[in-house]
């Protein structure tokens, strides 16, 4: 039998995995009804907390921590592998944090701050929306990696590293058009969204428009709530719908490669094919997409260099070499063979 995680203690719970954290740890911070309600839940299970989290209290004050939303988005994985080996290279300890979807990010990174006496934090993934005042809260340097926002942020009070989602996403559904579609859907993010999600389609809609084609709501995809965000799942389930639904389109932009496998796979238990029937592209630049048969059209970010950034950016803030700083990386438009011209 599978052991059981601190993440399924947490939804059996009903609370995130930091309140489980908490009540694991003793912490005066959590209401007493609560964590004898997750310790019963802890003892009828019996969950063993892994070692290296029970750790954390006794690592000393040079700590980094990676804070990952959108953990079943593979395109974190080699960010998170360059994060650790250059963490370390510096002598500096390694903590990587899971965010749930509905935690706050901010409420997480602060409760760490205060356990683990953090030098400096990388938030990675998610929607990042949070008002000045609550920003101003966070007493060490952090950096916002692969975080495009359409937030108007203070570009004092923290660096970032990112591609011009808008720009590059105009790029690709331009691309499209240049090859004749004009029926094109997108599977993107929900319209709160003032992130990655929010950037790519307003350069899907950009260049729909500066093509001439006018917006059909109908082809207007928003990813289910209840899969995981940027998933292959995900992507599966909202092709399906488009499908059976009859809507005429000829390709879809997908604002994720997980997401455009996903729609792939849909279209061909539906007894359709790619590119032959539907066009399929997406956004990253995944090894998966490369791999995958047809190989996905996409954007590829420079993840190497914008990682080997992100903690060049961060140590440079704490080494006070620099105050904050912003990079913008170009992304590449690679053509796989998921495409068919109508031209």
């Amino acid at each position: 039998m599978e052991s059981i995680t601190i993440k399924d203690i947490a939804k059996i719970c009903g609370v995130g995995v930091s309140t489980v954290s908490r009540a694991i740890n003793n912490h005066p911070d959590i209401n007493k009804e609560t964590k004898a309600m997750i310790m019963d839940v802890i003892k009828q299970h019996n969950y063993i907390p892994n070692n290296s989290a029970r750790n954390l209290k006794r690592l000393d004050s040079n700590a980094i921590a990676v804070l990952i939303k959108g953990i079943s988005n593979p395109f974190f994985s080699n960010m998170i592998k360059i994060f650790e080996r250059e963490i370390k290279e510096k002598k500096y300890s390694f903590i990587l944090q899971h965010v749930d979807d509905k935690e706050d990010e901010i409420d997480v990174a602060i409760e760490l701050i205060k356990e683990k006496k953090l030098k400096g934090i990388v938030f990675l993934g998610g929607h990042f929306s949070h008002p000045i005042e609550k920003l101003e809260q966070l007493k060490v340097p952090f950096v916002l990696s692969t975080i495009g926002t359409t937030q108007k942020l203070d570009k004092t009070i923290c660096s970032s590293v990112s591609v011009d989602d808008f720009e590059e996403s105009y790029k690709m559904v331009n691309y499209l058009c240049s090859l004749g579609h004009t029926k094109i859907a997108t599977i993107t993010a929900p319209m709160d969204d003032e992130s990655i999600g929010n950037l790519r389609y307003n350069g899907y809609i950009s260049a729909l428009k500066n093509n001439g084609i006018e917006i059909q709501e109908n082809l207007i995809r928003i990813m289910k709530a209840e899969l995981y965000s940027y998933s292959m799942e995900n992507g599966y389930a909202v092709t399906k719908e488009l499908l059976e639904s009859g809507e005429d389109f000829t390709a879809i932009y997908a604002i994720s490669d997980s997401i455009a496998i996903g729609a792939c796979k849909a279209i061909f238990d539906s007894g359709k094919r790619v590119p032959e029937d539907y066009s399929v592209v997406g956004f990253d630049g995944l090894d998966i997409a490369h791999y995958y048969n047809p190989s996905i059209t996409t954007i590829r970010q420079p993840v190497e260099e914008m990682a080997e950034a992100t903690i060049k950016i961060l140590f440079d803030v704490i080494r006070k070499k620099k105050s904050a700083q912003h990079r913008t990386f170009q992304g590449e438009l690679v053509i796989g063979n998921s495409v068919k011209s109508l031209k």
